[in-house]
């Protein structure tokens, strides 16, 4: 059989070269022999000192690596979410800002095209997970937040938290969440929605403690 001869070198050889196909993918799609496409680009980088530069450039980048921390940070995130029915957000703990900040390197990531295939997969089964919350989101998870940690401490017989006259520093901050929303509530500030949720979850909220002799403090200060 004759082979067809081709004048050096050949312009869509050195086209899907220069695209970033590998000469021996380029040999495959074309049927011709791999030396013969080798000789071919050698002629055509002699000419253009930049093709090969430019090959590089196009080639598709890496998959990431999966490190074994970036594998546990995606394990404690879908478990996280599991248990929490939300992603984690800075500012609550050491470890749910470490995820915070990991997930939102994801997102960088995804935005770029150079995401992990692996991640990707996973954190996809969360819906929304490449949205960045917004600080509202950020708030409304908060607020959940506290208020379960309320309903944790007074579930363990405890008296409602006080904001202050407290060496404990849990107690302290849910009793300023607390007495923030009895503010709210007097002011008028608090929405409807979350007041029943406060009357549901944990009813007696805005008085608070009992004074002794039986008077509560119904303006809700602690």
């Amino acid at each position: 059989m004759t082979q067809i001869k081709h004048r050096a070198p050949n312009p869509e050889w050195v086209q899907m070269y220069r695209s970033g196909i590998p000469a021996c993918k380029i040999a495959l799609v074309t049927g011709v022999a791999l030396a013969t496409i080798r000789y071919h680009l050698g002629v055509a980088a002699k000419q253009d000192r930049d093709l090969r530069a430019e090959h590089q450039a196009a080639l598709p980048p890496p998959a990431p690596r999966i490190t074994a921390v970036g594998q546990r940070n995606l394990d404690d995130i879908l478990a996280f979410h599991e248990a929490e029915g939300r992603l984690p957000v800075h500012g609550r703990s050491k470890r749910e800002s470490t995820l915070a900040e990991w997930l939102t390197r994801q997102r960088k990531d995804s935005a770029a095209g150079t995401l992990s295939p692996t991640y990707a997969k996973a954190l996809d089964t969360i819906p929304g997970w490449r949205d960045n919350p917004t600080k509202r989101d950020t708030d409304a998870a908060r607020w959940k937040q506290r208020l379960a940690e309320v309903t944790a401490w007074r579930a363990a017989g405890n008296d409602w938290p006080r904001h202050q006259k407290t060496d404990n520093q849990e107690e302290r901050t849910l009793g300023v969440w607390l007495h923030t929303q009895r503010i709210d509530h007097r002011a008028g500030k608090l929405t409807d929605a979350k007041e029943k949720q406060l009357n549901k979850v944990i009813p007696g909220w805005r008085q608070g403690r009992v004074r002794r002799g039986g008077n509560s403090y119904g303006s809700g200060r602690l």
